[in-house]
């Protein structure tokens, strides 16, 4: 695994080391952040720092901050928990929203993964019933970003509640929640360098918000459980560093563009979703025509490089993309799409192995480099 290239970092990105080193300092201590002895406060103290700091990435307070078992906890419990029964949802979100509750009103997205406005305005104000709507900020199959403060301007003037899925763009691109104007943002720790199973849910102040597990008083009676405060300890380190790092997501912009602009230059048929649109940083969606997914998933694994299919969310399978059919992609298209993302692990060599051994798999499999091979 030494010389492998690790290109999925929308799936997970590496820890770290400050996030490894804070939970290791909670591990080696003692304490329940419920209990009111030096133990206990010593471990709250913790939990509150970490509380601050996942705040400040996103431009909130503290006291709005629910920390949960990670991001589709955090979905489930904005979309179940807003006392709200009309449910309206991109058709791009992720099956932690599209499946956390039953008759959702989807709204299409034009052919770049953005949205339709006039559609999300239409189909709000075709029902009286006051709804809640969820729309992500970036995709985590294609990146693009969503115009999530005109969703919420629109939102507003027909009663509705606005959740915006932010998991995959923290620490990629600036948040600020207030200027945003949602009502509901969640996060995921181990997207921006903390550890798996831990995330949020940001709540604007007086919000309606049922908690989904009871039996306790923690997370000020909002989330019933005893803390995991290693794990609330390393999203806290991650959320401080990802806050310093994100100017260094231009630099993996320009790697980003530079594989792209390689890419064509190999397979000028090869289709860029999202290409044309504003979209994160370190996040390329792309389809070699005629090659299935798996057969590059598994050609590029044997060759070193990790990429995915998708989203990595459905058990290790790769399964046809509702995202890119949402965008009008044919069957054949999104079935041959891989996504590849980039990390603060990424470097230029790395985004080199993956286009030669993407332009190797190209010219040996894909029915359109045929006729030039056999011209030469």
């Amino acid at each position: 695994m030494i010389d492998s290239v690790y290109l999925d970092h929308n799936a997970t990105t590496p820890m770290r080391p400050q996030a490894i080193a804070a939970m290791a300092e909670v591990m080696h201590a003692v304490g329940n952040a419920s209990s009111v002895h030096t133990f206990g406060r010593a471990m709250r103290a913790r939990v509150d720092r970490a509380r601050a700091t996942v705040a400040t990435l996103v431009g909130a307070k503290a006291a709005d901050i629910v920390f949960t078992g990670g991001g589709t906890e955090a979905n489930n419990t904005v979309l179940q928990g807003a006392g709200r029964r009309r449910v309206v949802i991109s058709a791009i979100e992720h099956d932690s929203v599209r499946l956390a509750t039953d008759g959702a009103v989807v709204v299409p997205v034009t052919a770049d993964g953005v949205i339709d406005l006039d559609a999300l305005s239409h189909l709000l104000a075709a029902s009286s019933e006051p709804g809640l709507v969820s729309v992500m900020l970036a995709n985590n199959e294609t990146g693009v970003i969503q115009p999530v403060a005109d969703v919420v301007r629109i939102a507003r003037t027909a009663g509705a509640l606005v959740h915006c899925d932010a998991v995959q763009a923290a620490g990629k691109i600036a948040i600020d929640m207030t200027a945003l104007g949602v009502d509901y943002l969640t996060l995921s720790a181990h997207k921006l360098g903390g550890p798996q199973g831990v995330g949020a849910v940001v709540l604007r102040p007086g919000v309606p918000f049922t908690a989904g597990q009871r039996g306790g008083g923690q997370e000020r009676g909002r989330r019933a459980g005893t803390e995991n405060t290693a794990g609330i300890a390393g999203f806290g380190a991650a959320a401080t560093v990802a806050a310093e790092a994100l100017s260094s997501s231009a630099a993996l912009a320009v790697l980003r563009d530079k594989m792209e602009h390689d890419l064509a230059q190999v397979a000028p048929d090869a289709q860029i979703f999202g290409g044309g649109t504003s979209r994160l940083p370190n996040t390329s969606c792309v389809a070699m025509p005629g090659v299935a997914a798996t057969t590059q998933l598994m050609a590029l694994d044997l060759a070193g490089v990790a990429v995915s299919a998708g989203s990595a969310c459905s058990s290790g399978k790769v399964k046809p993309s509702h995202v890119l059919a949402a965008m009008g992609a044919t069957e054949s298209e999104a079935a041959s799409a891989l996504r590849i993302s980039l990390g603060w692990t990424t470097t230029a060599d790395h985004v080199g192995r993956f286009v030669g051994a993407w332009s190797d798999l190209y010219r040996r499999l894909s029915p359109a480099s045929r006729p030039a091979t056999a011209a030469a």
